[in-house]
């Protein structure tokens, strides 16, 4: 299906919103297109009391915050398709966390999360989250700062793309991953409002090689109540390049890629995609919106349109991009992460950008995160961007 076409067929009716509860007081959403039938489904599982909130302790060496979640190693690990949680209630053996038959798109609080609203064991502090000040001199106050605690507050949500257990996003009508983005702006927006979030991060883990739980196609949604590192050190680039040249570096990072060529995947109307020049996966390819766009909510129709068809091709580029015996191809694990500019930092420098990257660096090898990059944090790549590049071209529909 060419663009066009495609663009043609993103549905055009407003997307429905009904907002439930699961039986442990978790929220549902589900994000329906026209003509889908209500949802009234009640949840009627016993599930006891929902998780507790962790604890965010900060490593005094970097400066890092690191969550504990002791309750998340008993989730729910790689169930067989008919005790699939994200499936519709009724298609397997167990009540599922959907307590409807069928859904087009489904957000729910995670029953596992790493950070949550509810309770908590450590004491809630009246100051905000960040680095503390140096502890006092003396004995007394040698360790105060150094052992910084905090409740892990904010909220994790998943977010099934379709009731198709066997399905993908890249296989996903266009019509669909445009309900998909309404529900990732709808999200982004709500969460953004949260007195207890900093930065909303919606990402989809795919491929057991990745470390998936779940095999039905989903994403995620952190809402952290603090900035990560990442998100850190790209805002702090992008103060830089604004204070030194009045201008976002999202733009001139396009611009440049624009102007080098080699790197350039594919460009619409309101979207490109680019191998970046300093690219650090085997695989890895950036989706950036031409105008400045701090997150997911911020976008207008038409950028949403466009976005329903170009992201679901560009994930399909990559289950073509190792070929396999026989004229097959290797299915591509990998994350897909939207980087959004932080809630409360300066926004006006930040624009929000898709990373999408995999682990695969051959059509049977995983590049593994050894000493260099895991202990001392620096990359070392076995694979030219450009080839990186070059091989996402050649695999175009």
């Amino acid at each position: 299906m060419t663009a066009a076409r495609a663009l043609s067929a993103v549905a055009a009716g407003p997307v429905r919103r009904t907002r439930r509860t699961l039986a442990d007081g978790r929220e549902i959403l589900y994000f329906d297109e026209p003509g889908t039938p209500p949802r009234t489904a009640s949840d009627d599982r016993e599930l006891g009391e929902r998780s507790r909130a962790g604890e965010l302790r900060l490593d005094a060496l970097t400066g890092d915050w690191v969550t504990i979640a002791g309750h998340r190693s008993d989730r729910t690990f790689l169930p067989p398709a008919d005790a699939c949680p994200l499936c519709p209630t009724g298609r397997g053996t167990v009540p599922s966390e959907v307590p409807e038959a069928d859904y087009d798109v489904v957000v729910f609080e995670n029953r596992f999360p790493s950070f949550a609203s509810g309770t908590s064991d450590v004491p809630d502090v009246p100051d905000p989250i960040g680095v503390p000040d140096p502890a006092p001199a003396g004995p007394a106050g040698r360790g105060a700062s150094l052992h910084a605690l905090r409740p892990a507050r904010g909220r994790c949500e998943v977010v099934a793309f379709t009731s198709d257990h066997e399905g993908s996003i890249s296989a996903l009508p266009p019509s669909r991953v445009r309900t998909v983005v309404e529900a990732w702006a709808d999200r982004t927006a709500e969460l953004s409002a949260r007195p207890d979030v900093e930065h909303v991060f919606c990402f989809e883990n795919r491929g057991v090689q990745i470390g998936v739980t779940l095999h039905h196609p989903h994403g995620q949604i952190y809402a952290y109540p603090y900035v990560p590192a990442r998100a850190e050190a790209v805002l702090r680039q992008a103060r830089r390049h604004h204070a030194a040249t009045g201008r976002t570096l999202g733009e001139d990072l396009l611009e440049a890629e624009r102007a080098a060529g080699v790197r350039m995947v594919l460009e619409g109307r309101h979207w490109s995609a680019y191998v970046p020049f300093a690219a650090r996966w085997p695989v890895e390819v950036h989706l950036v919106p031409h105008r400045d766009v701090p997150d997911l909510a911020a976008l207008d129709g038409e950028e949403r349109d466009e976005l329903a068809v170009l992201y679901p091709e560009l994930l399909g580029r990559l289950d073509r991009y190792y070929p396999a015996p026989g004229g097959e191809h290797v299915v591509m694990p990998y994350i897909a992460a939207w980087h959004q500019a932080p809630v409360h930092s300066p926004r006006e420098v930040s624009r929000l950008h898709l990373q999408v990257f995999s682990v695969l660096r051959t059509p049977d090898r995983l590049k593994y995160l050894a000493g260099s990059e895991s202990a001392a944090g620096a990359w070392v790549n076995d694979v030219s961007p450009e080839a990186i590049a070059h091989r996402l071209r050649e695999v175009a529909t």
